[in-house]
């Protein structure tokens, strides 16, 4: 039981950061994201995200968090996949999926898997500012237990002024037969004297508000 709520809630800290989705990387290029989430309990956990470029029609992920749980003790996740897309480079409304294998870790105990998302997205325009939409949905497949996980992931997210944005996003799973959702605000801020943007916000999970954090973010793309 131990072991499977602790892939559970790892699978939970996988969260998108707000620039992924269906649109793909310039061959070449490269776009990281590092953040770090407290509770008022001291459950911590932290994720490093890359995306880099490998051809104009391929992107490559890797995908690494660790939690620590204070009464459940620790664990992470590492996954490392492929995003092809579906749909044409001047389409409005983007189609890609991702294939990646990766494994987690609790204790002593590895726990491979394999992951297949499928993602959408468009960008949007409200009241003359620009913004963009995106979901996901995707499933991990556990080697171990033969357990399966399920996540629908959706961002909207606006370009207040030429610096600073704010999103919504909302992660959803389901597994062994538990469900949860969170829903996560944060505001993101670019200073014109450096390349990094600076994200800050709230996590809270549906129906359980005491399992609220506070996340920080640090985005990079060259």
């Amino acid at each position: 039981m131990l072991n499977r709520l602790l892939a559970f809630l790892i699978a939970v800290t996988l969260t998108l950061p707000a620039q992924a989705g269906p649109w793909l990387r310039e061959k070449g290029t490269t776009f990281t994201a590092v953040s770090v989430t407290g509770t008022y309990y001291l459950d911590t956990s932290n994720q490093t995200y890359l995306e880099y470029g490998l051809s104009d029609k391929t992107t490559f992920i890797a995908d690494i968090a660790m939690i620590n749980l204070r009464n459940a003790g620790s664990g992470g996740a590492a996954t490392l996949s492929l995003r092809r897309a579906l749909s044409k480079p001047d389409a409005p409304t983007k189609w890609a999926y991702e294939l990646g294998i990766g494994t987690g870790w609790v204790g002593n105990e590895t726990l491979p898997h394999l992951r297949t998302a499928l993602s959408w997205g468009r960008g949007v325009t409200l009241r003359e500012k620009s913004g963009w939409m995106t979901a996901e949905a995707s499933v991990i497949w556990d080697m171990t237990h033969q357990l399966h996980l399920t996540k629908f992931d959706a961002t909207l997210g606006l370009n207040f002024t030429e610096v600073t944005s704010g999103m919504i996003q909302l992660y959803t799973a389901h597994i062994d037969g538990a469900s949860t959702a969170t829903l996560a605000p944060s505001f993101v801020f670019k200073p014109d004297f450096t390349q990094f943007q600076f994200q800050i916000g709230t996590e809270s999970e549906l129906g359980n508000a005491r399992n609220s954090a506070l996340k920080i973010g640090l985005w990079r793309e060259f």
